[in-house]
C-alpha cells in the first residue's frame, strides 16, 4: 500500500535502537526527511551511515533544558513519533524516587515537551500533522515489577486522548501504538527462555511475539493519510493478548 509520505519531514525519538531505529529506516526508504533523536551518539553515527541524509540530534530527553536547546529550533515537522522510553523494573515495595523521576521524565514528560514543540510549529504554519506515541500493552495489564513502567504507559494512553481532543481542531491527529513483547535484539535475549515466555505466549491467540516490522508498519499507517479519520486511538499490536 502506498502511504504517500514522500516529501514530508518527521521527527523520531529513541531512534538509535529497536523500534525507533527501524521506524527511521522505513520513513527514510519512503522518501521522508527524518530528524533522528537519541542520547547515544554512536547509534546516531551508525544510523547516518546506514541512511544518508538523516538529521541526527543527540540529547537526553530526560533533561528538559537540554531538550529545549536541542529541539527548540528544529524547524518544520509534519510527523512525530514519540518512541523514547526507559523501563526500570523494581518490585513495588522497592521502588525508588530515582526510578520514578527518571521514568516519568523520559516516558511522559518528554512526550509532552517534544509534542508541544512540534505541534506549536504545525499550528504556526497552519499545517496538518500526525503524532504517534509508542505505548505498550503494559498500559492495560498489571505486570509484576513493572509498577512505574505500567503507570507511565497508562498515563501516555490518556495523554494521547487529550492531545487528540485539543489538537484535532488544528488538523493534528494523535494516536498510540501499544505493542506486546517485540523481538528487538534486546527482546530476543530477554525472552528467549521458553519457560519465561510460555506464560505470556499462552495468553496470546496468535501464539507469538511481535516482530519490529509489525509495530513499524502500524506506526507508518497512523502517520499516513490512510488513517485520516483515526485520532485518539490506542492500536494494540499484541497478538490478541488483551482478548483474555
Amino acid at each position: 500500500m502506498e502511504l504517500g509520505l514522500k516529501g514530508r519531514r518527521a521527527l523520531v525519538t529513541g531512534a538509535g535502537k529497536g523500534i525507533g531505529r527501524d521506524t527511521v529506516k522505513a520513513l527514510h526508504a519512503a522518501g521522508v526527511q527524518v530528524v533522528s533523536v537519541s542520547r547515544t551518539q554512536s547509534d546516531l553515527d551508525s544510523l547516518v551511515r546506514e541512511c544518508p541524509g538523516v538529521e541526527p540530534v543527540c540529547v537526553d530527553l530526560g533533561d528538559w533544558e537540554a531538550t529545549e536547546r536541542a529541539l527548540g529550533n528544529v524547524g518544520p515537522v509534519d510527523l512525530l513519533v514519540n518512541n523514547a522510553a526507559v523501563a526500570l523494573l523494581q518490585p513495588f515495595l522497592e521502588i525508588t524516587k530515582e526510578a520514578i523521576a527518571t521514568s516519568f521524565d523520559v516516558n511522559l514528560r518528554a512526550v509532552i515537551q517534544v509534542s508541544q514543540i512540534v505541534a506549536r510549529g504545525m499550528i504556526a504554519r497552519g499545517a496538518p500533522g500526525a503524532i504517534v506515541n509508542v505505548s505498550s500493552q503494559a498500559s492495560q495489564r498489571a505486570i509484576a515489577n513493572h509498577s512505574v513502567y505500567c503507570s507511565t504507559k497508562g498515563a501516555m494512553d490518556m495523554l494521547t486522548k487529550v492531545m487528540a481532543l485539543e489538537l484535532g481542531p488544528h488538523n493534528i491527529r494523535v494516536n498510540a501504538v501499544n505493542p506486546t513483547v517485540v523481538m528487538t535484539a534486546m527482546g530476543r535475549i530477554y525472552w528467549s527462555d521458553p519457560q519465561k515466555s510460555k506464560t505470556l505466549l499462552d495468553r496470546m491467540p496468535l501464539g507469538r511475539f511481535a516482530e519490529v516490522r509489525d509495530v513499524v508498519d502500524t506506526i507508518l499507517f497512523l502517520l499516513s493519510d490512510r488513517s485520516s479519520m483515526t485520532t485518539g486511538s490506542s492500536v494494540f499490536v499484541d497478538g490478541g493478548f488483551l482478548t483474555n
